[in-house]
C-alpha cells in the first residue's frame, strides 16, 4: 500500500514520538554502544540547539520585521504564565510551611510550576501557520516569554527550592545563556539575510516543509531524551503517574485559556499555540537544574500531550482543506 505525502506529513508527529522512544531502547539494547553514551549526549546538546536556531531563522525569514509587535492577548498571556507560576509557589511556600511539611505534593506542584512558565516552542510558529494561523504574534510572544521565564525562575525558585550558589544573577545568565543563541541570534541572522543576501532570502522563503521536518527530528532526539529521564527517575509508580497527570492538566488548561483570550482578538490559533505549546526541552533542562529532578518528567509528559494535540490539529486542519 502506498502512503501519500500528505499522509506521511499529517502523522509525522507521533512518527517523530514513536521513533524518539523506540531509538533510546535499541540505543540501549546495543552493548557495543555503551562506552559512547557520554559522546551521544554531547551530540545531542550540540544538534538540538542547532535545530532550534535553524527552525527559528526559517520562520523568521518568511515574517516580515515590521510585523513583530507587541499585542494586547501578549499582556494577557504572560499575565496566566507569569501569575499561575507565582501563585504555585506560595502554595509551595505554604505547604513547606506546615508542621508536616509539603514534601508530598512538592515534585507535582514543582511539576506544574514549570509546565506553566515553560516558555512558547521555537516550533509553535510552524505548526500556527499549519494549522491556518498567523504566526508574527507566536514569534513575537516567544521573545517575551523567553524574557519572563529568564526573569521569574530565578526570583521565584530559590524560595521554594533553595540550591547553593543558585542566585538570581547566576541563575539569570545561566538561562539566558541558554536562550540567547537559540532566539535572538536566529532574528538577526534572519534580518542579515534578508538585507544583505536577498538571492539566499528568498530560497528560504520558497521553503515550504523544511523548518517542520527539522522540528521533527528535534522532537525525536527530545522525546529520546525524556525517555532516558523518565527511565531514571527515582520515583514511585503514584508520583509518576501524578507528573503525567498535572502535566495533561496543564497543557489542557493552556491550549483552552490561550484560544479563549486569542478569539477575543481574533487570533485563536496563535494565542492557543503561543501559551499551549513549550519548549519542553528547556522545561526538563530548567526543573532538572533549579529544582527537584524529578519534577522533570512532567515537561517530558508535556512533550507528548502537546505534540499529540499538534497531530490532532494538523490532520482536522488538512481534512478541511481537502476537496471533498
Amino acid at each position: 500500500m502506498r502512503i501519500s505525502k500528505q499522509t506521511f506529513k499529517d502523522w509525522t508527529l507521533p512518527l517523530a514520538i514513536a521513533a524518539g522512544v523506540m531509538s533510546y531502547f535499541l540505543y540501549t539494547a546495543i552493548p557495543v554502544l555503551a562506552p559512547y553514551k557520554s559522546l551521544t549526549l554531547d551530540t545531542i546538546s550540540i544538534v538540538q540547539p542547532t535545530l532550534l536556531f535553524a527552525m527559528l531563522f526559517v520562520a523568521l525569514c518568511k515574517v516580515e520585521p515590521s510585523q513583530l509587535r507587541p499585542h494586547r492577548w501578549h499582556l494577557w498571556l504572560l499575565l496566566i504564565q507569569g501569575g499561575l507560576f507565582c501563585l504555585f509557589a506560595f502554595i509551595l511556600i505554604a505547604l513547606n510551611a506546615l508542621p508536616q511539611g509539603g514534601s508530598g505534593e512538592g515534585a507535582l506542584i514543582q511539576g506544574a510550576m514549570i509546565c506553566l512558565i515553560c516558555p512558547t516552542a521555537t516550533a509553535a510558529a510552524i505548526v500556527t501557520q499549519k494549522i491556518g494561523g498567523t504566526i508574527e504574534g507566536v514569534v513575537t510572544y516567544t521573545v517575551f516569554i523567553n524574557i519572563l521565564a529568564a526573569l521569574l525562575i530565578p526570583a521565584v525558585v530559590p524560595l521554594v527550592y533553595p540550591q547553593q550558589g543558585l542566585g538570581f544573577i547566576h541563575s539569570f545568565w545561566i538561562i539566558m545563556g541558554r536562550v540567547f543563541p537559540m532566539l535572538i541570534c536566529p532574528f538577526f541572522a534572519a534580518l542579515l539575510v534578508r538585507y544583505v543576501f536577498p538571492a539566499f532570502h528568498r530560497r528560504v522563503v520558497a521553503t515550504h516543509d523544511l523548518a517542520f521536518y527539522l522540528w521533527a527530528i528535534s522532537l525525536a532526539l527530545g522525546i529520546a531524551v525524556s525517555t532516558k529521564s523518565a527511565i531514571h527517575a527515582h520515583a514511585s509508580f503514584r508520583l509518576f503517574v501524578g507528573l503525567a497527570l498535572v502535566s495533561l492538566a496543564t497543557c489542557i488548561f493552556q491550549f483552552w485559556a490561550g484560544r479563549v483570550i486569542g478569539r477575543r482578538y481574533g487570533q485563536p490559533i496563535a494565542g492557543s499555540q503561543a501559551l499551549g505549546q513549550k519548549a519542553t526541552v528547556f522545561g526538563i533542562w530548567a526543573a532538572y537544574t533549579f529544582l527537584d529532578p524529578v519534577s522533570s518528567l512532567a515537561p517530558g509528559f508535556y512533550s507528548i500531550f502537546h505534540n499529540l494535540w499538534n497531530t490532532i490539529q494538523i490532520n482536522r486542519h488538512s481534512r478541511s482543506e481537502t476537496p471533498q
